[in-house]
């Protein structure tokens, strides 16, 4: 586990700290056994290219939940992940990595309540933002 991030040490313009991802076809399977999607794009080659896609592609709930990861990984245990969203603007293919990065947009005080908005997305090795999504957390004051 990361360290503890407190929301006095969190400025606006900040970096999260990069995710890189491998995704296999292997976890593609695994992916559609937890979740119960098993839409052939996913697993089934000729079928995916049949439907002109370049190759079976990753589920976009697994996108969105590389973007939760890159989250909770930063926010530490005393971190809350309040909202998460996700947008799917491109295709990631098993195969190339993929980097989940993120930056923070905003931090206020709402109602006692230490919160930061980040702006997230998942890139892939060519540097195109396939999967835009945000997140706000909500962060222990050091002074707790």
């Amino acid at each position: 586990m990361t360290d503890q991030v407190y929301f006095e040490d969190v400025e606006e313009g900040q970096e999260l700290p990069e995710v890189r991802k491998d995704p296999t076809t292997q976890q593609l399977v695994m992916y559609a056994g937890a979740s119960g999607d098993y839409y052939q794009i996913h697993y089934d080659l000729n079928f995916a290219k049949n439907n002109n896609l370049p190759d079976v592609i990753l589920h976009g709930a697994l996108k969105n939940a590389f973007l939760g990861q890159i989250m909770t990984n930063w926010i530490g245990e005393g971190g809350t992940l309040k909202k998460l969203s996700a947008q799917y603007r491109g295709m990631d293919v098993p195969g190339t990595p993929a980097f989940v990065k993120g930056v923070v947009k905003k931090k206020s005080v709402e109602n006692g309540e230490n919160l930061v908005e980040c702006d997230i997305w998942l890139e892939d090795h060519e540097g195109k933002h396939t999967t835009p999504g945000a997140a706000v957390v909500s962060l222990p004051s050091r002074a707790d």
